[in-house]
C-alpha cells in the first residue's frame, strides 16, 4: 500500500462486490471513503475479510435484492469472467441475466451510484473475440456512464509481481460533465528480493533431482554504478519439463502471477532461487506483492492463504487508478462551482427583470397603452403581457417586436 494522504473521498461511501478478502476496500478506505456494504460467496474469504476489516460480507450476490443495498457513491468489485448469451432484440442489460454482470448492472441501474470501479483477468478484453467486454461496456454507457478501461500491470505499479489486468471505471453522466480522466502509467522500479522474508518456515522448499539452471544473469549497472532491474519476471531454470508451475525465477526480477489455483510444484506462487535453495513464496510475501499491509491477518492454513491471495487484487494499482478518479472529481466540482458562481452572477443581472420584481399593474397598463396606439387584438395582448411577466423581453425598448402582423418598433416599457 501507499501512503497517499489522500482524503479526496472521505464524503463518499462505497459497496464491494466479489469483495474476497478485501484488496478495494484497502485501497478505496486509504482516500477516506466508507465502505457501507460488502458481499462475498467464499466463507473463508469473508472470514478473513472481517478479521482485517470488522465487516462481515453478504453472502451470494444473485440472492440479494438490491433493494436491500444500501444507497452509495461507489460502486467496485472483480467480478468474474463469463460469457453472455446474447438474444436478437437486445434488451439493454437483460441481455446479460444470467451472468454475475447482470448483478452489478441491476444494482447500478436500481441506485445510480456516481462511480464504477470494476476489475477483470486481462483476456477479458479478448473474450469470445471481444464481444463480451463490449457489452458490458454498452450496457454501462445504456445506464448513463461514460466508460474508461484499460489493461493496467501491477509491475509498473511498485509491486514485484507480473499480474496483468483489465480496469474498468465509469462516471455518472448525472454527476459528471466533460470528464477527463486518464489512466495512470508510472513505471516504478521494484525487485521480489526487496520483500523477501529471511528463511520462512511457510515457505515451501523444493528438492529435487530433476532441477536444472540453463541461464545466468547478467544485472547492467547504470553510470551511478547503480544495478538497472528488469522490473519483471527471470526465468533461470526449471524442475521436471519446465511446464506450468514447474520454472525457475531469480529474486532480482518479479514474481509471476499469483493464481488462486495452478498446477505442477510450484502452484499458487512459482518458485525461486533464494540463496542456494528454490522454494515457493510465505503468504506473507504473497500479501506484500499484492500491496497489503504487514498487519493483515490471513488463513493458518498456508494452501488457502496463497489462493486467497491469487484472488485478491493489487492494491497499489487501484490506489494510482483511485488517485486519477479523484483528480477528476476535484476538476469536475471546481467546474460545478465555477458554473454556479457564473450562474449566480447571471441571476443577480437578470434579477431586476425578474417577474417578481414587476408591478403586474403597470405592465397591464403598458399594454393597454399599446392597445390604444396599436389596436391590437385581445389575444395579441394576452400574448404580450404573458412575454413581459416571464421575462422573455428583457431590454427596456421592444425593438423590433413583432406580434401577429403588428411589429412594436421602439416602444419604451418605463418599469423593465
Amino acid at each position: 500500500m501507499i501512503d497517499f494522504n489522500n482524503n479526496t473521498l472521505k464524503n463518499y461511501s462505497f459497496i464491494d462486490l466479489f469483495a474476497g478478502i478485501g484488496g478495494f476496500h484497502y485501497a478505496l478506505n486509504s482516500f477516506g471513503a466508507n465502505c457501507i456494504f460488502a458481499s462475498e460467496i467464499d466463507k473463508k474469504a469473508s472470514e478473513t475479510y472481517y478479521l482485517n476489516h470488522k465487516l462481515f460480507p453478504k453472502g451470494d450476490i444473485t440472492k440479494i435484492d438490491e433493494t436491500d443495498i444500501p444507497k452509495h457513491d461507489i460502486l467496485c468489485g472483480g467480478f468474474p469472467c463469463q460469457a453472455f448469451s446474447i438474444s436478437g432484440k437486445q434488451k439493454g442489460f437483460e441481455d446479460t441475466r444470467g451472468t454475475l454482470f447482470f448483478d452489478i448492472a441491476r444494482i447500478i441501474n436500481f441506485h445510480k451510484p456516481k462511480i464504477i470501479f470494476l476489475e477483470n483477468v486481462k483476456n477479458f478484453v479478448k473474450h469470445d473475440s471481444g464481444k463480451t467486454l463490449d457489452i458490458v461496456v454498452k450496457t454501462l454507457e445504456e445506464l448513463n456512464y461514460t466508460i474508461f478501461y484499460k489493461v493496467l500491470n501491477t509491475s509498473k505499479f511498485g509491486l514485484p509481481q507480473n499480474r496483468e489486468r483489465v480496469y474498468i471505471v465509469g462516471f455518472n453522466n448525472n454527476n459528471f460533465q466533460n470528464i477527463d480522466f486518464k489512466f495512470p502509467n508510472p513505471n516504478i522500479i521494484s525487485c521480489l528480493e526487496e520483500v523477501l522474508e529471511k528463511e520462512p518456515i511457510d515457505g515451501k522448499i523444493i528438492n529435487r533431482e530433476d532441477i536444472s539452471f540453463y541461464k545466468e544473469i547478467k544485472l547492467l549497472r547504470n553510470i551511478f554504478s547503480e544495478i538497472e532491474l528488469p522490473n519483471k519476471p527471470i526465468q533461470i531454470g526449471k524442475v521436471n519439463k519446465g511446464g506450468q508451475g514447474e520454472r525457475i525465477y531469480h529474486p532480482k526480477g518479479h514474481a509471476i502471477t499469483l493464481s488462486a489455483y495452478g498446477g505442477g510444484v510450484g502452484s499458487k506462487t512459482g518458485l525461486y532461487k533464494i540463496g542456494n535453495i528454490i522454494r515457493k513464496l510465505s503468504p506473507r510475501e504473497c500479501a506484500r506483492i499484492q500491496g497489503f499491509p504487514e498487519k493483515f491477518i490471513f488463513p493458518k492454513s498456508i494452501t488457502e492463504a496463497q489462493k486467497q491471495f491469487g484472488n485478491s487484487v493489487s492494491i497499489n494499482t487501484l490506489q494510482f487508478i483511485l488517485k486519477e478518479i479523484s483528480e477528476t472529481i476535484l476538476k469536475n466540482d471546481k467546474q460545478t462551482k465555477t458554473r454556479l458562481t457564473n450562474s449566480e452572477e447571471w441571476i443577480q443581472k437578470r434579477e431586476r427583470y425578474s417577474p417578481k420584481f414587476l408591478c403586474k399593474e403597470k405592465v397591464v397598463m403598458e399594454v393597454e397603452k399599446l392597445h390604444k396606439c396599436f389596436n391590437l387584438k385581445l389575444i395579441q395582448l394576452n400574448y404580450l403581457m404573458n412575454k413581459i411577466l416571464h421575462s422573455t423581453i428583457t431590454k427596456k425598448k421592444l425593438s423590433k417586436i413583432s406580434i401577429g402582423k403588428v411589429r412594436l418598433v421602439n416602444r419604451t416599457f418605463p418599469m423593465l
